[in-house]
Parts: C-alpha cells; sequence; structure tokens
C-alpha cells in the first residue's frame, strides 16, 4: 500500500479550505458533511489549530508555500494535482450514511478512481446506509445474545446473506425485525462450516471470486502443503493460519467446525475428511478455486 486508508472524525474540528472554483467548493462541501468546521482562508497564518487543510488554487507557486507552512504547523495537507506535496489523497468517495466508501489509486489516476467510484454507486444502492443503520441499532442486543464474537459473525453473515437483508432493502423494517426475533431464537442451531478451496497451481491471481469471497469469510484458513504466502494475505486479517501434520487433518477440521468456526481448507477435497465431515454432521463445500485468468482491462470493461 503506497497509503494507508484511514477514516477521521472531524465533527466540530476545524479543517482549511485554500482557493476558489469548483475543485475547493466540492472538497468545502464534502468536509462540512462530515460535520468539519471549515474554514475558507488565503493568509497561511491560521493553521495553528487545524487538524487538516486543503489548497485547491490554481497558482502552482501558492499550493507550495501551502504545504510548506502546513508542514511546519504539523498539519497533515492535501494539495489538489500536486501528490508530491500531499500528506494524504483525495479519495473518491461513495456516500451511503453511514456506509462510506473510498477509493484510492495513490495520486496515480484520479479519472480511474471516479470510474470505479460509478461502478461501486451502481453496484451498492442507497438502502445499504439503511441496512447499516439497521444492524448498527441491533448490535449491543445481538452481543448479548451471542457472546461468542465467532458465532455471533456467522449469525450477522446469515443476516447480510439471507432474507432479512432483502426485507431491510425493500424498506420492510418491520418485518425484519421480527424476523432477526426468530433468528435470535434459533440461535443455537448456527455452526461452523467447511469449505474446500483448491489453489490449483497456486497462483492467487487465478482464484475465483468465490473462493476468494470463502477465504475473506475465514475464521481459519488450514493447508496441508505449502502454500503461496500471497493466497493467505487474502484472508480476514484475525483468521487463523494453520499448517498440521499430515493425516490430522481431518480431526482438525472437524475441531474447528464443532466450535461453531468457519474454515477453509486449502487443497483437494479427499474422501476421507468428507466423510469425516458428513459423520460428524458438518456442512461443507467444495468450492472451485482456481479460474482461467482474464485480461485486466477486459474485466474492468
Amino acid at each position: 500500500m503506497r497509503h494507508f486508508p484511514i477514516f477521521l472524525d472531524l465533527r466540530d474540528r476545524s479543517v482549511v479550505v485554500f482557493g476558489t472554483g469548483l475543485a475547493a467548493d466540492t472538497k468545502a462541501g464534502q468536509l462540512a458533511r462530515a460535520g468539519a468546521l471549515v474554514r475558507r482562508e488565503r493568509s497561511l497564518a491560521v493553521l495553528g489549530d487545524a487538524v487538516l487543510a486543503v489548497c485547491a488554487d490554481a497558482d502552482e507557486n501558492f499550493g507550495i508555500a501551502v504545504a510548506a507552512a502546513a508542514r511546519a504547523a504539523r498539519v497533515p495537507v492535501n494539495v489538489v494535482d500536486r501528490p508530491d506535496l500531499c500528506d494524504f489523497v483525495w479519495p473518491a468517495i461513495v456516500e451511503r450514511d453511514p456506509v462510506t466508501i473510498a477509493i484510492s489509486t495513490a495520486g496515480t489516476s484520479p479519472v480511474l478512481a471516479r470510474r470505479l467510484r460509478m461502478r461501486i454507486e451502481a453496484a451498492v444502492p442507497p438502502a445499504f446506509g439503511r441496512l447499516a443503520a439497521f444492524a448498527g441499532a441491533l448490535r449491543a442486543r445481538v452481543a448479548r445474545a451471542i457472546p461468542d464474537a465467532a458465532r455471533r459473525r456467522l449469525f450477522w453473515e446469515s443476516v447480510f446473506d439471507g432474507r432479512i437483508s432483502s426485507l431491510v432493502l425493500d424498506d420492510r423494517d418491520a418485518e425484519a425485525a421480527r424476523a432477526i426475533d426468530r433468528a435470535l431464537l434459533g440461535v443455537s442451531a448456527i455452526g461452523g462450516q467447511v469449505d474446500f478451496v483448491d489453489d490449483g497451481d497456486g497462483d492467487p491471481e487465478r482464484l475465483t471470486l468465490g473462493a476468494l469471497r470463502r477465504l475473506q469469510e475465514a475464521d481459519a484458513v488450514v493447508c496441508e502443503r505449502e502454500t503461496d504466502p500471497r493466497i493467505l494475505d487474502l484472508a480476514r486479517r484475525d483468521a487463523e493460519r494453520l499448517h498440521p501434520a499430515p493425516g490430522t487433518v481431518g480431526m482438525l477440521v472437524v475441531d474447528l467446525a464443532r466450535r461453531g468456526k468457519r474454515v477453509v481448507r486449502i487443497g483437494v477435497a479427499r474422501a476421507d475428511e468428507r466423510k469425516a465431515l458428513a459423520d460428524a454432521g458438518i456442512a461443507f463445500e467444495v468450492v472451485p478455486g482456481a479460474a482461467v485468468a482474464r485480461d485486466p482491462v477486459r474485466a474492468l470493461g
């Protein structure tokens, strides 16, 4: 990563915007929607109490002066179209309050970032913000009902992947709330699952979307043989990475699933492992792992 993505709480905090015109107005408006106290200034002497500074002035020399003054005051600064002068880059933003999606190309291609934003806006309707608010209102209640973090995550995944999220997206919150009540009554039925993902020749670029999703949902990733570290990096950051001895894999995945964990077993789904899972009554799925390589430019188009 060239830049670390982070979301700042700017509510009631001072941010200085230098410059006039569309770019300055747009950035000032976005900052104001985030709750910042936006000051439109020309003088460099006002940076002392600011938490951020933005320069959208057409005068290149003034942009250099703003960057120097901000750094002297230890205030992070963004100078529009001058990544060499920036402490942070301005992302393309998709707003689905309280969901916010930011896209950055590290300043290399703002046009590409905007195109990606358009695609995400089409894929994520405004109702997703209402879905996030619905889940947020229930978070404490679900935490009390399901104290175990792994089982709680499985519960929320079942909510977002199933009928309840569809009801909220269709503006049928009352029905969704009743469905949540029924789901919490049946929470004891929540259990683990094992997904077999064959990584083929080990090239992470050829993993299918289904395999990638399973890795990102996994509580534990089990691989008996050496696996490309780039594939393991695709799993959730807090997922366990386990390398059991040959002959113990079946017992391990059964034990993990019995404890309510979602497990990805990298490698071919062997008959003895599938039998052990079936005998234990644990759900499992064989997920196509490797796909034919695609042209990334065509994929965007």
